[in-house]
């Protein structure tokens, strides 16, 4: 069984003078149990659309999501779900360790394993010395903070995160970095939306990319890295009496007794090969790839100019 499950979902909204906009064009998706998803795109693509489907707070014109098995407009397929909105609101007079208390009573948790819970929670999210502060002082990264705690405080199967890393400075987000780490190694599900391709880099499994409505692209993380090798930079420790082109390519700049090469992939071997024959000490060889971003962008400006 998957932990979320999308298919041919499609969802239109009325727009202005009576015009239909499509916000989802009708995908397919499962996440299976275990693994974490980075769901990628521009402002205005449909990442949001898209949660609030599977949470169940939109209805879709078509097609259909579900939780663990459960279809996602049942309240019970929500019963295991950590869920953190885009834009997290609370009740600004309570302090942060009466909210998450007040989530853990709505999961049915008891008493004494609600403080337990809350405490761990709120201490590892940085909250525990504020957690008596009315949130109405609390600045954005720490009400961003506390949205992630009220996610973590029942301890659910699935996590659902609409731009998780949002508000948060380097610190916060190395932090929620290893916490969906954790969720990860302990067989959680993580679903996230984001338009930060490094987070999704570091910790994803696989990532999907969606563009005006549409899922443009589904791969692995590593198949993407693996696959956008370009070339590399080699090295070579050259006296200057030595020949400085190697197999047609000619140096790009010499550094000391240091000589370095751009090797594009369809020349690699030969250049090695010529590199060996004359006894030559590679000193080091950098792969050079197109990363994630490079992808993300190469894949949006392709269907913003079709």
């Amino acid at each position: 069984m998957n932990a979320i499950e999308i298919t041919g979902l499609y969802k239109q909204f009325s727009g202005k003078r009576m015009t239909k906009v499509d916000a989802l064009k009708g995908f397919d998706l499962a996440i299976a149990t275990g693994e974490v998803f980075g769901f990628l795109g521009p402002n205005g693509a449909g990442k949001s659309t898209t949660i609030k489907l599977v949470m169940g707070l939109l209805r879709p014109t078509s097609g259909s999501a579900q939780i663990m098995g459960m279809d996602a407009g049942q309240a019970k397929s929500r019963r295991h779900v950590g869920y953190l909105p885009e834009n997290p609101a609370f009740y600004e007079y309570l302090s942060a360790e009466e909210y998450i208390s007040f989530v853990g009573s709505q999961f049915k948790m008891d008493a004494a394993l609600i403080s337990r819970r809350s405490e761990e929670v709120l201490k590892r999210l940085d909250l525990w010395e504020a957690r008596k502060r009315p949130m109405r002082g609390y600045s954005k990264g720490m009400v961003q903070r506390v949205g992630l705690a009220q996610t973590l405080v029942h301890d659910p199967d699935v996590y659902i995160l609409d731009e998780p890393m949002s508000g948060l400075d380097p610190i916060g987000r190395a932090l929620v970095k290893d916490i969906i780490l954790d969720l990860k190694t302990r067989g959680k599900s993580v679903f996230f939306s984001t338009h930060i391709t490094d987070d999704v880099e570091k910790v994803c499994d696989r990532v999907g990319v969606i563009v005006k409505g549409s899922l443009v692209a589904l791969d692995r993380v590593e198949n993407i890295l693996r696959n956008g090798v370009e070339g590399y930079v080699i090295h070579l420790q050259l006296p200057e009496a030595v020949s400085r082109s190697f197999a047609g390519i000619d140096m790009v700049r010499r550094v000391n007794s240091v000589s370095e090469f751009y090797v594009p992939c369809s020349a690699f071997n030969a250049f090695m090969g010529e590199v060996n024959s004359s006894a030559i000490n590679v000193v080091l060889v950098e792969t050079k790839r197109r990363d994630l971003e490079d992808f993300f962008l190469s894949l949006v400006r392709s269907d913003l100019e079709s």
